[in-house]
């Protein structure tokens, strides 16, 4: 990561003039509250990371007394997931722009959920690793594409800003939703937890997917104002964003 960061060329930019950082904190939250694009992804991040990412820690019943693979059988079903999510990377490292971004949100955000049901439903060790590889592809590719979109939309002097409240959303979230996932498993079994929390992440799916023509209008004119968004010229850019 150092690495890479040392690599990169950036244009030097005016450094704003200091303020509270209260202040600078808050101005983050409103732009977050006010900007209904930015705000319907990072609720539907916040919500598939509270109900759907917490199977990760149920991971060992599975493996253990669903699967009966033991610990080998846990670092499969772990290797799997990180399979389908190094493909969910690749697939967008080899796309130019945001056209259909919010398509795939939506997309992968269902597929997450509804592979995620089929693991938890599933009592057959290979099934269950092969189901996994898809889990770990539609998680990845909705975080990464959720992460480009609202990079592609956020002012330069509130990036970092936003982008902490993604983390938020993104890592925060997940302690609390491992906690309700284990009181429900410890009353309901895993299976059943992970299930309701697959169908919560799906039904958020849907309510983003019926939002997202409504949407679209704010986030072109979001898009358009950072002028340029993933190497492509404006001209170029608005027509995609019109046809998404």
């Amino acid at each position: 990561m150092i690495v890479g960061l040392l690599m990169m060329e950036v244009s030097p930019r005016a450094v704003r003039p200091m303020g509270s950082p209260i202040e600078h904190v808050i101005e983050g939250f409103r732009f977050v509250r006010e900007t209904v694009p930015i705000r319907a992804l990072l609720l539907l991040l916040g919500l598939v990371s509270l109900v759907a990412m917490p199977y990760t820690v149920l991971m060992p019943i599975f493996a253990d007394r669903i699967l009966h693979g033991g610990a080998p059988g846990l670092g499969i079903l772990m290797g799997a997931t990180g399979v389908g999510a190094l493909a969910g990377a690749l697939t967008l490292a080899t796309k130019t722009g945001v056209h259909g971004l919010g398509r795939w949100v939506t997309f992968s955000c269902a597929g997450f959920a509804t592979f995620l049901i089929a693991f938890a439903l599933s009592t057959h060790f290979w099934l269950s690793t092969a189901l996994l590889v898809p889990v770990g592809f539609c998680m990845m590719l909705q975080m990464s594409s959720s992460n480009t979109l609202i990079q592609a939309m956020v002012p330069d002097h509130l990036r970092g800003r936003v982008m902490s409240v993604y983390s938020m959303m993104f890592m925060g979230m997940g302690p609390f939703g491992a906690l309700i996932a284990g009181a429900i498993a410890d009353r309901l079994g895993a299976p059943l937890a992970v299930i309701m929390g697959a169908v919560a992440c799906l039904g958020g799916a849907a309510i983003f997917g019926l939002r997202l023509p409504h949407i679209r209008g704010e986030a072109r004119r979001l898009i358009i104002a950072q002028q340029i968004v993933g190497g492509e010229p404006v001209q170029e850019m608005t027509a995609q964003a019109a046809e998404d």
